[in-house]
């Protein structure tokens, strides 16, 4: 036929083309069995690193504190203690300083601890007076077990108490306490706007995601200034 030139492909290098093809066919697939577990773990990292109140762990027969530590009023008699999840979740993984002792003995209001990270510090007050019983040193050698654990292996001490009933009077517990957590998140949000602009009023720092959702350990990135107010706002007894 005029003008018609046939040309056969594995003459020149059209195998090198249908081996392209072909092992593009195979890979695709491929890549995508492995991206969607990546895509998965990448959904799951956002949706952790959101806080609000569904992420928060509040067991119900705590007394909390307004100062952010919860008892418990064992069967011995003796009280337990320790941070609460919310604590743990707004400053991310701290270390335990100036720890009392067993047989010390303390007022509602005494320092019993602080809590540091990178050279920035929180004080931690006691809610209840009484005796020092037993001090947990889990959490001075394995401080992540006070995010991981806070109601369990974390607690802190265990006291003998002077006025269990008296002192505990203003505590939240069960229903209430998810309520009080609830109302304490939302006064975060307020707080950190306000600290930031009180003391650097020229940042574009945020902390904030799209539809005004909290990240998770907000304070950990905050500046000394703030911390020292979150101190004065929430944790005073």
């Amino acid at each position: 036929m005029d003008g018609f030139t046939y040309t056969n492909i594995f003459d020149t290098k059209g195998i090198e083309y249908l081996v392209v093809i072909a092992f593009l066919i195979l890979i695709i697939p491929f890549w995508r069995a492995l991206n969607k577990p990546l895509r998965v773990r990448e959904a799951i990292s956002e949706t952790l690193g959101i806080l609000n109140a569904a992420v928060l762990r509040i067991p119900e027969g705590l007394f909390y504190s307004r100062n952010h530590v919860w008892t418990h009023l064992e069967r011995s008699g003796k009280v337990s203690l320790g941070l609460d999840d919310m604590l743990m979740h707004i400053t991310g993984r701290v270390e335990l300083k100036n720890f009392r002792k067993p047989g010390e003995r303390i007022s509602k209001g005494d320092l019993i601890a602080e809590i540091t990270q990178d050279g920035k510090q929180l004080k931690i007050a006691s809610p209840v007076s009484g005796e020092i019983r037993d001090v947990n040193e889990l959490v001075s050698s394995e401080p992540e077990v006070l995010n991981e654990d806070p109601y369990g292996r974390g607690w802190l001490y265990k006291i003998k108490p002077d006025k269990w009933t008296e002192e505990t009077a203003d505590h939240v517990v069960a229903g209430d306490a998810k309520k009080w957590s609830e109302r304490e998140l939302l006064k975060f949000k307020d707080f950190v706007a306000h600290s930031l602009q009180r003391h650097y009023p020229e940042t574009s720092m945020v902390i904030l995601q799209e539809g005004g959702e909290l990240t998770d350990h907000p304070l950990a990135g905050m500046p000394e200034e703030v911390w020292k107010d979150f101190q004065d706002g929430f944790l005073t007894v």
